[in-house]
């Protein structure tokens, strides 16, 4: 099993009352309350990898406070190393207030700058922690910003001269981007230099602009991706390498809450690699072979769907015998 290092945000998710309910019914109303979870799209992902029983590190920064004290404590809770973890009195922890409508989709409302997540810095990234083989994992909202930009930079750039697998889950959220900021330049460059590449149907419509999808993936798999994952919802997940593309029909279920949905199927994904050994190196073969690749994208889509029977993000997770469970 191989180190998979997670980078980004870890925050607050305060997830209302109300949920599934018509939030006009109540304009004016001051009984709602919220109830905090452990959430950002990073942290869920290493939270999934260690819950699954993986070799698991997160890597950001939280504030000195008790949110993040409560952050820290609860990926400890769930076998994620905390090594990495850097704490400021600088500024605050992230919240997000999370709503949910009668579905379970979710719309958020983020507290976040000035944030401690934003404050990390290239230099906090140790040479020592890139040792070995492993997978270095981010999204986009350690993008939006110039300072939290180029730490990220630094850590892709470690990662990828240490020969580690880079996965970049697109995970978009544009009202996280400064008005007027265009996210579209930053966000190829980390797709273009990936190894795995995650996105929804919407992000992939994003990135296509005055091109069509097919000449998009192209252009992603061309620039060294080895493996292109296209979520949409409870539609198939779609997939594509560089010799074959197909789907996988997801689970059933009955959605509870979907804020964790996309975290749990990449960590579970992840989890996979890193069981199996995959590394950048060998990332490419894995999708010449269709039946291994199937395998591992159903055990995380059964991740995914055992997450959205859940309320929360960290506490949807599943563990092995969870997935076992709906495997079965």
């Amino acid at each position: 099993m191989i180190k998979v290092i997670s980078f980004g945000e870890a925050l607050v998710d305060m997830l209302s009352s109300r949920v599934g309910e018509d939030q006009s019914e109540h304009s004016g109303s001051v009984n709602e309350r919220f109830t905090k979870f452990p959430g950002g799209a990073p942290a869920n992902v290493a939270a999934a990898i260690g819950k699954l029983g993986g070799y698991s590190y997160f890597a950001g920064k939280v504030g000195a406070d008790m949110f993040g004290d409560f952050l820290i404590e609860s990926l400890e809770a769930l076998d994620v190393r905390t090594d990495y973890v850097k704490q400021t009195s600088e500024a605050k922890t992230a919240l997000a207030f999370v709503s949910l409508d009668s579905t379970g989709e979710r719309s958020f409302e983020f507290y976040r700058g000035p944030s401690a997540d934003l404050l990390f810095t290239p230099n906090e990234f140790q040479p020592e922690w890139f040792n070995g083989q492993g997978i270095f994992h981010f999204c986009s909202n350690t993008l939006t910003e110039p300072g939290i930009l180029e730490a990220t930079q630094a850590g892709l750039e470690k990662a990828r001269a240490a020969g580690w697998l880079v996965s970049f889950d697109m995970n978009l959220r544009n009202n996280l981007w400064p008005k007027g900021t265009d996210a579209f330049a930053p966000v190829w460059a980390c797709v273009e230099q990936a190894d795995l590449v995650k996105l929804s149907t919407e992000e992939l419509t994003f990135l296509c602009r005055d091109k069509n999808e097919t000449e998009v993936l192209q252009r992603i798999l061309n620039s060294g991706a080895s493996l292109v994952l296209v979520t949409d919802g409870e539609k198939p997940l779609r997939y594509f390498t560089p010799c074959h593309y197909g789907s996988i029909e997801p689970r059933n279920v009955q959605m509870v809450d979907s804020t964790a949905a996309g975290d749990a199927f990449i960590g579970g994904l992840l989890y996979q690699l890193s069981d199996r050994d995959i590394t950048a190196a060998n990332l490419k073969a894995l999708g010449e072979d269709p039946e291994k690749l199937d395998d591992i994208l159903t055990f995380a889509s059964a991740c995914g769907a055992h997450a959205v029977t859940h309320a929360g993000a960290f506490t949807s997770l599943p563990n092995l015998e969870e997935v076992s469970a709906y495997l079965s």
